[in-house]
């Protein structure tokens, strides 16, 4: 059979297919498709894609879910009672679990009766102490506060392309989202991320942290209300916000020499990647490996090296000439810190949780 894979988002589809049973997943077809906010539309136009290159029947479908809660921690069969209970976390994920469950009723109306699996970003955070976790609220106001991390199927790619011999570790994702992850031997430790995905770093049209002031000062001007807040707060600020022409980081590159917001934005993305960066090596207790994913990691050389150049008091030096080729070792020989530009591959980590929980059900 084919596993199809899809990874939806605001303005694009992501998906993949692969050829199964294999020992190594084979992939047969891949590719991007703009989103148009018509779920189905769009998944049609990716099938059809898929048709035409793979071949063959889809007979299981695997599917990117941000946001599970603290009941859904590992991959999960689609029925009633599990897409009931994520409805009821739309509100806190409007953003990404919205559209990402109407992929779902659109793939379940258009692959019908073959399996459903969903994979959570926060499941590969569930193992991470307790103690970051935690947030310094009293316990008993609402259950779901606590910090989960997000983009959790790109660091468990990243870390198993790294291999069990990676000891302290920070990745950082960057893209129109971006966060960062410290793991010790490919095991969460922290993540920048927490709640939801407005915190940590500073991204497209996310402002990353904030102090909790600003947000009951918006609340209390006439100007906001909590839908304008939200719109505000995920798709009117970051890069967009600052620049306040464009999220995409490439653009605002390119723009810089003559365009002073846009060289804000970018400074400010910078200093904040930075200073995140030193607490997630605090945490971990030192540093060996800095891997660089996601659009802005993998293809924007100048970020990377400006953030890179505050950590050369550690002995952290990149090699010039690879990072600006964006090679995948990018440190240079003497580097006391390893620094590679690996591209990640969510679909791929789908595919095998998909295949894995189908394989446990057919076992029985």
């Amino acid at each position: 059979m084919n596993l199809l894979c899809l990874d939806g988002g605001s303005s694009s589809l992501k998906y993949a297919t692969y050829s199964t049973p294999s020992v190594k997943l084979t992939r047969l077809a891949a590719g991007i498709e703009p989103a148009t906010g018509a779920a189905e539309a769009d998944l049609a136009r990716a099938l059809s894609k898929v048709k035409a290159s793979a071949g063959g029947a889809i007979g299981a479908v695997g599917h990117r879910i941000v946001f599970g809660g603290r009941r859904y921690e590992e991959p999960t069969l689609v029925n009633e009672v599990v897409l009931r209970d994520l409805e009821e976390l739309v509100e806190i994920e409007p953003l990404h679990l919205r559209i990402e469950l109407d992929l779902v009723y659109a793939a379940m109306r258009l692959i019908p009766n073959v399996p459903h699996v969903l994979c959570f970003d926060t499941a590969f955070h569930r193992e991470s102490p307790a103690v970051a976790k935690l947030l310094p609220l009293p316990p008993n106001i609402d259950p779901l506060l606590q910090r989960y991390g997000f983009h959790g199927l790109s660091y468990e790619y990243i870390a198993l392309e790294l291999g069990p011999d990676a000891e302290l570790t920070v990745v950082a994702h960057l893209g129109s989202g971006a966060s960062l992850c410290a793991l010790d031997r490919g095991k969460p430790v922290d993540t920048t991320m927490g709640f939801s995905t407005l915190g940590g770093l500073m991204m497209g049209t996310r402002p990353g942290d904030l102090d909790p002031g600003v947000i009951l000062r918006l609340l209390q001007s006439s100007r906001y209300d909590t839908a304008s807040l939200s719109n505000l707060l995920y798709r009117e600020s970051g890069l967009l916000g600052v620049s306040g022409t464009t999220p995409d980081m490439q653009m605002l590159i390119s723009a810089a020499d003559t365009d002073a917001r846009a060289a804000i934005a970018i400074e400010l993305f910078v200093y904040q990647l930075t200073k995140q960066l030193g607490a997630m090596i605090a945490v971990l207790g030192g540093i060996d490996t800095l891997v660089f994913t996601g659009g802005i990691g993998e293809h924007a050389h100048t970020v990377r090296a400006a953030a890179c150049e505050r950590f050369g008091h550690i002995g952290l030096s990149l090699d010039a000439t690879a990072n600006t080729r964006n090679e995948r070792v990018i440190s240079a020989p003497h580097s006391s810190v390893r620094v590679f530009v690996i591209p990640t591959d969510e679909n791929r980590m789908i595919a095998r949780h998909a295949l894995e929980l189908l394989g446990r059900f057919a076992a029985h």
